[in-house]
């Protein structure tokens, strides 16, 4: 009984996991997505990331699940078009070395997070207020 709640458990997730690949974005780098974010009223972009630098990513940690792009702006600055954005790349299912142990880690979701200052020219604004 417990593999057969497991196997629905896992068809849940990889259901869940499509339909919101398909609500997002494809993109091949977060740049599209950054500079939506600056356009959004709400200053929120999604993507999942497409192309050979996903294909590199997902082989190097024996994923199989899309990764996912989140851009959220955290403070719009004086000067147009330009505010200081959160970018989160996540993917589900990343086997981390365990150096320490010399093994694989259980699969997990990974993310990583960075803070940067941008503006719609690709530039950093010329002030932080």
């Amino acid at each position: 009984m417990k593999a057969i709640t497991d196997l629905v458990g896992a068809a849940c997730a990889l259901i869940a996991s499509a339909a919101m690949a398909q609500e997002r974005l494809p993109v091949r780098d977060a740049k599209q997505l950054m500079l939506s974010a600056l356009d959004a009223p709400d200053g929120k972009a999604h993507g999942v990331l497409v192309g050979e630098v996903a294909d590199a990513i997902s082989k190097r940690f024996n994923a199989t699940t899309p990764i996912y792009i989140d851009v959220s702006t955290e403070k719009r600055y004086a000067q147009p078009g330009c505010s200081r954005l959160n970018v989160r790349f996540w993917q589900d299912g990343v086997q981390l070395p365990n150096y320490g142990a010399g093994g694989v880690q259980a699969p997990r979701r990974q993310t990583i997070d960075f803070g940067v200052n941008y503006c719609r020219d690709g530039q950093p604004p010329r002030s932080l207020s």
